[in-house]
């Protein structure tokens, strides 16, 4: 992720998230760090070069297809059909989204460190 982010701050790659992962992103950092370190960590996020994209309804409704159609959480699907309507291969270390058919969503797969 961190080469990523270097190719994004030079303008090489544009980084997007969704609101809704972002809002997934949140809420497993106040579950996990509490309070003040996710309000903490959400700011240095948005300081990132990740561009939030707002959930429209023809997002919402790509995401309830895929999520009917494959077992995967509806915030997995969210990402999927963000990648798919940005035309963009998906940054993923989650096994669920790296099982998916390859027509559905080309990945970049993630190590864990």
């Amino acid at each position: 992720m961190r080469r990523l982010l270097r190719r994004a701050a030079r303008g090489n790659l544009r980084l997007l998230i969704n609101a809704v992962n972002l809002g997934e992103v949140y809420y497993r950092l106040l579950q996990t760090a509490g309070a003040e370190r996710a309000n903490e960590r959400l700011a240095l996020l948005r300081h990132l070069p990740i561009e939030v994209c707002p959930v429209r309804e023809t997002l919402a409704l790509s995401a309830a297809r895929i999520k009917a159609a494959h077992p995967i959480s509806y915030a997995d699907a969210f990402a999927v059909a963000t990648a798919k309507s940005e035309r963009a291969r998906l940054a993923t270390g989650d096994p669920e989204i790296l099982a998916l058919p390859r027509p559905l969503v080309s990945v970049v797969k993630l190590q864990r460190i």
